[in-house]
């Protein structure tokens, strides 16, 4: 064991501990989630204070041997080694002052064996004066945030990209399928389920341009604003060197923001990369209640999709099959959502010149990033590539409808067809079929106007083929 001290007392350690007193006493006072940092996040804290350590060498405040040494211990937390030294909870008091200094004594303490010595000499080697060289948790941790968001965005952006083809794939396969078009949840006029899919594309096409163009805000950081953005302490050559460090450690474009007053107090950006998460959960979310509805039954539902089945769906009832991955988006949809209502109000709580509740909105963008990913690779690999057309489930609910009688509307008017609509439901007889006993259209012209490729694009349904053939 060992014994450090700071200015409320002493606490004993064990020796191959490599956190140190003020990691512990956060231990101690926040054991709240149980979840331990992200590890993309410990990364980033890392790179920060390799950053920090070459920017104060190069200004001459830190010592080579003491700088290499944090140097070559930040390497090693970058590579993964002592994560598990990072053993504070992800919300805390503080504005995130124990997880800068559970990263600040795991790397002096590292460092110190590297030289040769023992844990806890912060005689030779500080985690306050050294590892935290020039440095504030208020710009150490807001820039954390930030190189880590923007590397698990990535990921997402990733899954994504690929859960789109797969949709676009499905388009262009389902193209000829005709199938009734739904309003209010009532029939309406046909489309083919290939422009359905080809619409989830196009919805999730657009939320990852927002997620690309938040994340492109992210790469505005405060290192250098120290405490509360005035730059105390902060060399303005460290302040330029630290930043490009950062960029050419991440390889992003990271840019020292214009206002470091600003870039500290607020976190708007946050909310708005926040936000644009929300918005592809409920473009996700809307996509899985439809096909959840489009495969309902197999024999008293829609029955228009077939989802691959994944597991029993019942404990009681044999032979069930529930859609439970798309129920299971519809869940992360929900949770992400509630994430970012609590950032919107940790957003909102900022005062003067901090904002002090940035390790909740780190822990709920992280965690939105995290199972929107996870959920949006198994949605593509377990459920969209393997869905199936049910076509003559689709066609044979277009027959049943009364809904195509739209496309004869320019042709019979507006009285007839609704006429011939009525006797439809009153008798249960295909509009098809009515229209052909009374005599009101030729067969061929009848086919021509209620063919999927007619009603099912713009324009006056039959109008160009029935021009041409006099």
């Amino acid at each position: 064991m060992r014994i450090e001290r700071d200015f409320l007392g002493e606490i004993e350690l064990p020796d191959e501990a490599y956190y140190g007193i003020q990691t512990t006493r956060a231990l101690n006072n926040f054991a709240i989630t149980g979840h331990k940092l992200n590890k993309d996040f410990i990364v980033a804290l890392g790179i920060i204070k390799l950053a920090a350590a070459k920017a104060n060498m190069k200004t001459g405040r830190m010592p080579e041997k003491i700088g290499a040494a944090i140097v070559q211990a930040s390497r090693e937390v970058i590579a993964g080694r002592w994560h598990e030294q990072f053993i504070v909870d992800c919300i805390q008091g503080g504005a995130g002052t124990s997880m800068n200094m559970n990263a600040n004594e795991v790397i002096a303490n590292r460092a110190l064996e590297i030289l040769g010595d023992r844990k806890g000499n912060q005689a030779l080697l500080s985690p306050n004066n050294h590892v935290n060289m020039a440095q504030s948790t208020n710009d150490v941790i807001p820039t954390a945030i930030r190189i880590c968001a923007i590397k698990q965005a990535a990921y997402l952006i990733e899954a994504l990209d690929a859960l789109i083809n797969s949709l676009a794939a499905k388009a262009k396969a389902f193209s000829g399928v005709l199938k009734i078009g739904r309003t209010h949840l009532q029939d309406a006029v046909p489309i083919t389920l290939g422009q359905e899919f080809a619409a989830y594309a196009a919805v999730l096409t657009r939320a990852v341009r927002r997620i690309r163009d938040e994340q492109k805000n992210l790469h505005s950081i405060n290192m250098g604003a120290t405490a509360v953005g005035t730059g105390l302490n902060a060399e303005i050559e460290y302040i330029d060197y630290v930043v490009r460090e950062i960029a050419e450690l991440t390889g992003q474009p990271f840019v020292l923001a214009p206002n470091l007053v600003d870039a500290t107090q607020n976190t708007d950006e946050l909310a708005a990369f926040s936000g644009a998460l929300k918005v592809a959960a409920l473009a996700l979310s809307k996509i899985a209640n439809d096909l959840r509805m489009m495969a309902s039954g197999p024999k008293c539902g829609l029955n228009e999709l077939i989802l691959p089945a994944m597991q029993p769906g019942s404990s009681i009832m044999p032979g069930k099959v529930n859609p439970v991955i798309p129920e299971m988006v519809n869940q992360v949809a929900f949770q992400i959502i509630g994430n970012d209502h609590a950032v919107s109000l940790a957003v909102e709580a900022g005062q003067f010149e901090l904002n002090v509740m940035e390790p909740v909105i780190a822990y709920n963008l992280f965690n939105s990033l995290t199972i929107m990913t996870n959920a949006v690779n198994i949605f593509n690999h377990k459920c969209i590539q393997g869905i199936e057309a049910n076509a003559a489930r689709c066609r044979e609910l277009v027959d049943n409808s009364i809904a195509p009688i739209t496309a004869l509307l320019p042709h019979i008017g507006y009285e007839l067809a609704s006429a011939i609509a009525k006797e439809a439901q009153h008798t249960g007889k295909p509009v098809k079929e009515i229209l052909l006993s009374k005599g009101i259209i030729s067969p061929e012209k009848l086919d021509v106007i209620l063919s999927p490729a007619e009603m099912t694009k713009p324009g006056i349904a039959g109008k160009e083929y029935l021009q041409s053939a006099g």
